[in-house]
């Protein structure tokens, strides 16, 4: 709330001043003080006139329209009138001479003048008529205050304590006594539940200061009375307002507001101690629905709507005495408060709203006569402009300001430039750069603002040149062009250039109003009929859009002045904005969307929109900026909208509708679900924003749509990149129409054709490539044919055929379907000699199917037979009964069941041999089998068939032929094979057959088998088989005494069969029972120790095992069976490894020994003396393990040694031999070489042995010794040499993987075929070399 003047005169000086505003205009304040003058200014504070009167003023008030001021002086009759019109001054006498005038007042409605006197009489005064009524004796005393009503009531209270109500005539209507003196008397109507139509009928008074009485002028009666309470004060004023409510001040500051209706009045609705000490004066102004209390030298001002809500305080720390009247004008621009110290405060509340911009530039009333213009968006000082007369408009350029009233305007730069005339009244004036338009009735004159005198001529043109184009009513300027619209509904483009019309638009109704962009390409116009639209003068192609849900109540539109939002703009009304967004590039054309509303403030009236930023217009003179809801992505932070989905799903839509595809990413990638991508993604694609669309699907990884782009990125027709775009959206109607009207219509066609819209297609291929109507024809009938329209189908198939050999394929297609088509519409002789002449078998195949569902069984069996379906035609012919032509088929078909089918019908014939070879071909073999017995009398077929087959059913019936035939041995053996144990036990029990039962049952039967034949054999005293089965059944003791009862024989077999009882027994009792017999503790003859050794065996004793063994093979090796005592130790040593049992010393030594002796045969028979000599060493060192052949040996390590060059050891065996116990037995054949040898020794050896390297340590060491003297360890032997072995050169037989150097074993094997350790057959392609023999050097270790 802002100043405007203070009225101070030295005459009012130290006492209240008596002041009125002109009523209706508030043009004009009337002041009168303690001296007999009335002072009159006007709203700026100029003193404009002064009325002196013979005494001092006691009453003054303005007439309804403001234009006659009526004055009351004291010690004086006369009434004195100041016409404001024509500012003159004149007297009325009211005849009441001995009266002096206490109070004057003029009717709400007409032109009565009422006056009251110090003795209480009545004068009414028209002044219209000059009629005066004088009423005598209305009240006894003084008539001090006094209200008219709407309805021409006059209610008047006075000295004497009474009320009265009058009509217009004078006549009282009501009388009433009061309490006490009244004051401040209004009339206004109570709150009532129903809607009183008898207008203004309650009277409102305060009495004696302390009561506010309510009279109702229908009800005299019943007066209400309201005290309040003490601490409040006196009853200082009170105003009616809204629906019956009542605001009261009290004079210790307290500020009240009552309800008048019935159930409320008793409460108070609003309490606040406004003022700390005293309050003087209260205020409320309807047009500002605002409320203003003055007390303790402030004013502060409330909303109604509100009143917690202060919206302004205004201190006046001069005023030291104390404040007075409060008083605002009809308008509620001015406030006005009077001083116990004689002066008048005049505020500004409220500034007419006159506001214009030109690009970011704003100018606006800051006061009654002050301009500011600014620029906050390019950081321009706002400057304040002083004009000379309160304008009525204002408009602004880049350069100029104009305001204005009536027909007159005032240009301004920085200083005031000139004021022009114009021949009318100016209604709206808009400036540019250089021009300014002013629209006065209904023409536009264009001028330049700074044109020199003499040019102002030229330099100006009227719009329209003739008066026919209609009557204009808006217009707008923008830097190039000039709008205007007319009541006939054109709106026509000016270019200020040159000042020719560049376009016109016809609207169907007249044009109140248009709002062209800052650039004039676009135009948004509002018509008589308060429809919105918008159209493109610069582009005729494009239609006039009407604006969706545009509110009537609209009254004006501002566009976004941001340089990226170049097609949002504005539309707004009192309360609200709504936003709307033009886009331009779509794949549907230019649209026009509504973005969203924002609630506005009251009383605020947008001036500039940039970036979603709206600066409003206010009432006190000062801009206000309203962030537009549609744009409240651009102020929210990415972690708040983390936590809320919907609130970032709904700006991510604003986003889209205003193109801000930067911030709408940035939304989505803060926490943007994959629906909010997938809405950023197709917003990309209706506005054609490919490039981005592409980044964007690669975030949502949608690689089908990140594919299809690219293939479509870079085509410059944007009609065709829009067909392309829309059918990705599934818009396919939309893409046809944009697909025609690009360079490439054909797309269309193809669409059509990829979605199987084959109708489209077709009538798509009759206007743009006709050769492709056979080739869509076809792919329609096979549709038709997939949905059974046959009719259809056919009749495209027959369209489809192009008789040209190019396109041989797609006619055998063409004319497969008239080949189906004409078989189901019941044309079968064509479709059927088709499908014959026609190349492919499916179709035959096809066709035939299609025939056999119709039952014409003959036919479809000749398609199928004609295609190569032979089952297929065998089934047919059968379900035809044409046996003869199933015959035929038969080598050809492979499926049983028609085999099955056609040998019995054949076997119904009595052809028992087809039937038997159909069977067989069916696989039935049961039915071959009694076909064979009961038909043909050929059980040998039949016995071999069963024993091919292991058919039950089969067997039982060669059984049951065998038994016909007395031949039990084979119908037991059949009755096995066919499961009937029982009663083959009881046939061969019947005929002594049970061994041959026996043999056959072998290890299928049951345990009650095995026991049923364990119990007859042990009847029969046979006790190898009794014990033989009880073994199989699992009693073990009763299978061992069996076996021991069995005379011995050279197989031994029941003693075999005793071991492998008490192995799987488990028992001790019967383990010794066993060894017991073994050794011969029964009857004195011991078993051979074999038997043992495989006893121990069988029970995992391996301990006792090798034990056993090494006495084997000492046995075997004493009795000269060398390989039998290798064989021996050989399969020991393997059982124990592979128990992971450690091996003993001994029988690795003897198995090495007996080893290295077979080895001697092998490298002699090679002729690889060496090696031999070698090996005869070793076993000659150890000649005391081989008694048997002591001599034999010997000899031959001295012939081989000799052969080899170890004279020396062949010396020494030599004399070994000349022992007297051995010389006797040495072979005639070698005595005298060896006794000669003995006589003249040599005792050089030919060649030191080779040294190679420990295994172990690489200690160098003769390669034949196996115990290496630096590690003590025994180094494992080569079984190709006897050799130990080397690291680098190693590797096992994978047999029994012993050992040996693979360049020798390799050697060894291009001669022999076996391994010489275990006999397995072998081959040198079998042997790999190890490079790694760690596990092997350490298989004996126990920690390994």
């Amino acid at each position: 709330m802002k100043s405007v003047f203070v009225l101070a005169d030295r005459a009012w000086a130290g006492s209240c001043v008596l002041y009125k505003w002109q009523k209706s205009l508030g043009n004009y304040i009337a002041v009168a003080g303690q001296d007999n003058s009335v002072k009159i200014f006007d709203r700026h504070g100029q003193k404009w006139t002064e009325l002196n009167l013979p005494g001092r003023c006691v009453g003054l008030d303005w007439d309804k329209d403001g234009d006659i001021l009526a004055a009351i002086a004291a010690k004086s009759s006369s009434i004195f009138l100041w016409d404001a019109s024509v500012n003159k001054t004149s007297q009325i006498d009211s005849g009441m001479s001995k009266d002096q005038m206490t109070f004057l007042l003029w009717s709400k409605t007409s032109p009565l003048l009422a006056v009251g006197t110090a003795k209480g009489n009545l004068l009414i005064y028209n002044q219209q008529t000059s009629r005066k009524i004088p009423i005598l004796g209305k009240h006894t005393k003084k008539i001090t205050c006094g209200c008219w009503s709407s309805q021409n009531l006059l209610a008047l209270g006075g000295e004497d304590n009474s009320l009265t109500i009058s009509s217009h005539e004078g006549d009282t209507i009501r009388q009433m006594v009061l309490r006490g003196e009244p004051a401040e008397i209004f009339f206004s109507v109570m709150k009532m539940d129903e809607r009183s139509s008898q207008g203004e009928n309650t009277v409102s008074m305060s009495v004696d200061k302390k009561i506010l009485t309510l009279f109702n002028i229908n009800d005299p009666q019943n007066p209400i009375e309201l005290a309040f309470e003490r601490q409040y004060g006196n009853l200082v004023s009170h105003r009616w307002f809204g629906d019956g409510y009542i605001l009261i001040g009290f004079s210790h500051g307290y500020f009240l507001v009552i309800s008048t209706h019935i159930r409320e009045i008793r409460s108070e609705l609003y309490q606040a101690r406004n003022h700390k000490d005293t309050l003087y004066s209260v205020a409320i102004s309807a047009s500002l629905n605002k409320a203003a209390s003055c007390g303790d030298n402030c004013i502060k001002i409330h909303e109604l709507s509100d009143l917690k809500d202060i919206s302004s305080v205004v201190q006046l720390d001069d005023e030291t005495k104390g404040l007075d009247q409060l008083s605002w004008t009809d308008d509620g621009q001015l406030l006005a408060l009077s001083t116990q110290r004689g002066t008048i405060h005049v505020f500004l509340t409220k500034l007419p709203m006159l506001g214009d911009s030109f690009g970011t530039r704003l100018a606006f009333l800051t006061s009654l006569l002050e301009v500011t213009v600014s620029n906050q968006v390019e950081g321009e000082s706002p400057v304040a402009i002083q004009v000379e007369v309160e304008p009525t408009f204002v408009a602004v350029g880049p350069y100029h300001v104009a305001v204005g009233m009536n027909n007159r305007a005032w240009f301004y730069g920085l200083s005031k430039i000139k004021d022009i005339e114009y021949l009318g009244t100016i209604a709206s004036m808009c400036l540019n750069a250089d021009y300014a338009a002013a629209l006065f009735e209904g023409k536009v004159q264009l001028h330049m603002i700074e044109a020199r005198d003499t040019e102002d001529r030229k330099q100006m043109k009227l719009f329209p040149d003739d008066d026919r184009k209609g009557r204009i009513l808006c217009h707008a300027l923008t830097s190039d062009f000039l709008y205007y619209g007319t009541d006939l509904g054109n709106v026509v483009c000016v270019l200020v250039e040159d000042w020719e019309t560049v376009n016109s638009y016809s609207h169907a109704v007249g044009v109140r109003k248009v709002f062209p962009d800052p650039n004039g390409t676009w135009v948004v116009f509002i018509d008589d009929k308060n429809g919105g639209f918008l159209f493109s003068p610069a582009n005729a192609t494009v239609s006039c859009f009407e604006l969706p849900n545009f509110s009537p109540t609209i009254t004006g539109v501002l566009w976004d002045n941001w340089h990226a939002d170049r097609g949002v703009f504005v539309a707004f009304d009192d309360d609200k904005v709504y936003t709307y967004a033009l886009h331009k590039t779509t794949i549907y054309g230019p649209q026009m969307v509504l973005v969203g509303s924002t609630a506005l403030l009251y009383c605020q009236r947008p001036l500039l929109l940039y970036n979603g930023e709206l600066t409003c217009q206010t009432t006190s003179g000062k801009t206000s900026e309203v962030v537009l809801s549609t744009h409240s992505f651009l102020k929210s932070s990415p972690d708040a909208l983390k936590d809320s989905p919907s609130e970032l799903s709904k700006q991510l839509a604003q986003a889209l509708k205003l193109k801000r595809f930067q911030e709408a990413w940035s939304l989505c990638k803060s926490g943007g679900s994959e629906a909010d991508w997938a809405e950023l993604g197709k917003a990309c694609l209706i506005h054609m924003e490919v490039e981005l669309a592409i980044q964007i699907y690669r975030m949502s990884r949608n690689v089908g749509m990140v594919l299809s782009l690219q293939s479509i990125q870079g085509i410059e027709d944007k009609n065709l990149l829009a067909g392309h775009l829309a059918m990705f959206l599934e818009e396919y109607n939309l893409a046809q129409d944009v697909y025609l009207s690009s360079s490439c219509p054909v797309a269309a066609l193809e669409m059509r054709r990829d979605l199987l819209h084959w109708d489209s297609a077709l009538m798509l291929a009759k206007r743009l490539a006709e050769d492709q109507i056979p080739f869509i024809s076809k792919e329609y009938a096979v549709h038709l044919e997939f949905i059974g329209d046959y009719v259809n189908a056919l009749a495209h198939y027959e369209k489809g055929v192009m008789h040209q050999n190019k396109f041989q394929e797609h006619d055998e297609a063409c004319r497969a379907g008239v080949a189906r088509m004409s078989i189901r519409m019941g044309d079968i002789r064509r479709g059927a000699a088709q499908a014959i002449q026609h190349p492919s078998r499916v179709l035959k195949k096809e066709c035939g199917a299609i025939l056999e569902s119709m039952k014409q069984f003959s036919e479809a069996a000749q398609l199928y037979e004609k295609g190569l379906y032979y089952d297929k035609a065998a089934l047919v012919y059968i379900r035809c009964k044409n046996w003869a032509k199933v015959g035929e088929l038969l080598p050809n078909v492979s499926s049983l069941k028609i085999h099955l089918q056609y040998a019995k019908a054949k076997e119904a014939d009595g052809k028992y041999k087809e039937a038997a070879q159909a069977y067989e071909s069916a696989k039935d073999w049961d039915n071959m089998i009694r076909v064979l017995l009961d038909h043909l009398n050929n059980p040998e077929d039949a016995v071999r068939v069963v024993r091919e087959t292991q058919s039950i059913d089969g067997a039982k019936m060669v059984a049951r032929f065998f038994l016909r035939l007395h031949d039990y041995g084979s119908a037991i053996h059949f009755l096995v094979l066919s499961q009937c144990n029982d009663e083959a036990f009881q046939l061969a029990q019947q005929h002594g057959q049970m061994e041959v039962y026996a043999d056959i049952i072998g290890s299928a039967a049951t345990q009650e088998d095995y026991q049923s034949v364990a119990l007859y054999f042990e009847g029969e005293k046979k006790h190898l088989l009794a014990g033989k089965f009880f073994h199989k059944c699992g009693q073990h003791s009763k299978a061992l005494n069996h076996f021991l009862k069995c005379p011995k024989t050279e197989d031994n077999q029941a003693i075999e069969l005793a071991i492998e009882t008490v192995g799987q027994a488990k028992d001790n009792s019967l383990t010794n029972q066993l060894i017991e017999y073994l050794l011969g503790e029964r009857d004195g003859m011991p078993m051979e120790a074999k038997y043992l050794f495989r006893l121990y065996m069988a029970l995992q004793r391996y301990g006792e095992a090798a034990h056993t063994a090494t006495i084997i093979a000492r046995e075997e090796q004493s009795a000269g069976n060398y390989r039998n005592a290798h064989d021996v130790l050989f399969s020991m040593y393997t059982e124990l490894q592979a128990q992971k049992i450690k091996i003993p010393a001994e029988m690795a030594t003897n198995l090495m020994i007996l080893h290295s002796y077979l080895l001697v045969k092998i490298h002699v028979k090679k002729g690889d003396h060496l090696k031999g000599a070698r090996m005869l060493i070793r076993v000659s060192n150890n000649i005391s393990k081989f008694p048997a052949h002591v001599v034999p040996i010997l000899t031959s390590a001295v012939i081989e040694c000799q052969r080899a060059g170890l004279k020396n050891s062949a010396f020494g065996f030599a004399a070994m031999l000349m022992r007297p116990e051995y010389r006797n037995q040495i072979d005639l054949k070698y005595r005298k070489k060896i006794e000669a040898l003995v006589r003249h020794p040599d005792t050089s050896e030919l060649e030191e042995e080779e040294t190679t390297p420990c295994p172990f340590c690489g200690f160098q060491l003769p390669q034949n010794d196996l115990m290496c003297i630096s590690c003590k360890n025994n180094i494992p032997y080569c079984i190709a040499t006897g050799r130990h072995m080397l690291k680098e050169d190693w590797s096992i037989c994978p047999h029994c993987e012993f050992p040996a150097l693979y360049s020798q074993f390799i050697l060894l094997l291009e001669t022999e075929s076996a391994c010489p350790m275990c006999s397995g057959n072998l081959s040198a392609k079998q042997v790999k070399k190890i490079s790694d023999c760690f596990k092997y050097l350490h298989s004996n270790d126990p920690d390994q």
